[in-house]
């Protein structure tokens, strides 16, 4: 297949439950997702502000919506998308 591979989204979610844990766990389990990797980039008084990482072969991006609208998170913006046959690395910015 070559469909979506990777998702990297900005997530507003609440702070209190589901755990971030919980949220990694339930991503997991969507058909085509191979790994979730979820990083808390900061803490208010209500909310955390999370970069989500999804990788698989054939990621169902209404899946990953749905499952993220069900436990209380948000899409804040979609950072990086790769699609097709393979993961193409970004290289990294020169050092100015």
């Amino acid at each position: 297949m070559s469909g979506l591979r990777r998702l990297v989204l900005d997530v507003l979610k609440p702070l209190k439950e589901p755990s971030i844990v919980d949220v990694a766990l339930e991503l997991s389990r969507i058909k085509g997702v191979d790994a979730v990797n979820i990083t808390v980039n900061e803490v208010d008084v209500e909310t955390l502000s999370l970069t989500v990482v999804i990788e698989g072969e054939d990621i169902d991006f209404e899946s990953v919506k749905r499952v993220l609208e069900e436990v209380g998170a948000a899409i804040h913006s979609i950072d990086q998308v790769v699609a097709g046959k393979k993961i193409i690395e970004v290289p990294p910015k020169p050092a100015e």
